[in-house]
């Protein structure tokens, strides 16, 4: 965890980025005993949802953070301004707290375990002081223009996130239309884009099924699934975390890997990264470190033991592959 102390300033803005968008859905659903909502309403909610889904899950995590596959640079700043408009924050900060969560997963300085609580999983992380570490844990990142240059213009896309429903809204009802395109379009999506995200971290770490023997509580939830475009496929993720494909079975819905594929056949994106079924065969039966420690090419992380470098890594020569086991099952809730 970074020991930069979060400023006041910051911890108010988190506050009313959680809060805001939770008490506008609350008046949201309490508005529809009066005023059903609109086909425009529903569209610009359902549309800035799954474009900002997409930008989180495609962009920030499976390309930026993973590097799961190649794209042009206006691929690439398409997916990242999307996932920036999903108000979870600059692209840096969300890769590098979401490289912090793999190499400490479900340990003290994993940045929202639900060993803590559940809660805190979910939400009381953000709610907390926690500030991420970019240098330490996306290093390799702050090196690509593009990613830095759709960081440090954050508030722009996130800001527009609101005006464009706000816009469109008016244009088809006026002041009133304009409200409620806000609403529906901008807080209500923000608030469903949120939680979604943090039921990965929360639902999926403690419900669910597990296929592979990982270092931590990783587990498969397939509502978590559906509603976040591939990402409750989340032990599948862990065991394989530069794979661009969650889900590793026909019915594991993955909507993310079907887009990466489609763009692939178009040739708009390239160096897919896919797990080869004899991989898996072999992952099933056994916990190997190296394989979760697969987070980020080019990346070292100076943690007591673990060494991470052009993609691969090695666990401490203490850590034996027994230890490894006994910490997985050990600690695992039941289902």
């Amino acid at each position: 965890m970074s020991d930069k102390p979060v400023s006041t300033s910051n911890k108010i803005v988190l506050q009313l980025v959680v809060w805001i968008p939770l008490l506008a859905t609350v008046f949201a659903i309490y508005s529809l005993w009066g005023r059903f909502i609109t086909p425009v309403d529903l569209t610009l909610l359902v549309v800035g949802y799954t474009l900002c889904a997409l930008g989180i899950t495609i962009g920030y995590h499976r390309m930026l953070t993973h590097k799961g596959f190649e794209a042009p640079d206006c691929i690439r700043g398409f997916f990242l301004i999307c996932g920036s408009m999903a108000f979870q924050g600059p692209a840096l900060n969300w890769a590098a707290t979401h490289i912090q969560h793999h190499a400490n997963s479900d340990d003290e300085e994993d940045p929202h375990s639900p060993l803590k609580s559940f809660f805190h999983a979910h939400v009381g992380w953000i709610l907390d002081d926690f500030s991420p570490d970019v240098q330490r844990y996306a290093g390799p990142l702050l090196k690509d223009k593009l990613v830095v240059f759709v960081s440090k213009t954050f508030l722009v896309w996130a800001l527009l996130s609101l005006l464009i429903p706000f816009l469109v809204g008016y244009a088809f009802g006026g002041l009133t239309g304009g409200l409620y395109g806000f609403i529906w379009g901008g807080l209500v999506r923000m608030f469903l884009n949120h939680h979604v995200t943090w039921a990965v971290n929360s639902v999926c770490h403690t419900y669910g099924g597990r296929e592979f023997v990982t270092t931590d509580q990783s587990r498969n939830n397939f509502l978590v699934g559906l509603l976040a475009m591939g990402e409750g496929w989340h032990n599948n993720h862990h065991a394989f975390p530069r794979s661009a494909n969650h889900g590793m079975h026909w019915w594991q819905i993955d909507p993310s890997a079907y887009i990466i594929a489609t763009l692939e056949k178009l040739g708009l994106v390239k160096k897919v990264v896919r797990i080869a079924p004899e991989r898996l065969a072999v992952r099933r039966i056994q916990a190997d470190v190296a394989e979760e420690r697969d987070v980020l090419p080019g990346l070292h992380i100076p943690i007591p033991g673990v060494v991470m470098e052009h993609g691969t890594a090695v666990a401490a020569a203490a850590t034996t592959m027994a230890e490894v086991v006994t910490k997985a099952s050990v600690h695992q809730p039941p289902l």
